[in-house]
């Protein structure tokens, strides 16, 4: 059993995976940071000056009445909050992650699509019009049947 697991774990696909894991990781991170640090403020300051990562409704008083300053200051008073500008954060990360693999997906596809086919290659027998054998299309007397080509 041992073995049969080194085999696999050895194996190219197993090995591309976790290097995609890893990868991919690192680029939802990236895409995170993209989405909290450059997209939201902006459109943040757009709407009024909203900072989206504190937009949330409290559902239940923590131990000390509202209002709550930021979404951390509700959590740690225990309060139960719907978390609406974290949720939005979200939904962006992964408009813009698919977005960027639906565009490395069409241009793989592209890719494999424009590879033109090989010609094919020039055929290097013909056929005796006497016996009907494979012959050299150098040949000028049949081998077989032996007419004059």
């Amino acid at each position: 059993m041992l073995k049969e697991f080194r085999e696999f774990a050895v194996k190219g696909n197993v090995i591309d995976m976790a290097v995609g894991i890893v990868i991919g990781s690192a680029f939802g991170t990236i895409i995170k940071s993209l989405v909290d640090d450059l997209i939201m403020p902006p459109i943040g300051l757009l709407l009024g000056g909203v900072d989206f990562s504190n937009l949330f409704v409290v559902l239940k008083q923590g131990t000390t009445p509202k209002p709550y300053i930021s979404l951390a200051a509700a959590q740690e008073v225990g309060a139960v909050t719907l978390n609406i500008g974290l949720f939005v954060n979200t939904v962006i990360s992964f408009l813009i992650v698919a977005f960027a693999i639906f565009l490395l997906l069409r241009s793989i596809n592209k890719l494999k699509r424009e590879q033109p086919e090989a010609p094919p290659a020039e055929s290097t027998t013909k056929e005796c019009p006497f016996c009907y054998t494979d012959i050299s299309i150098k040949a000028t007397r049949c081998p077989n049947c032996t007419s004059n080509l």
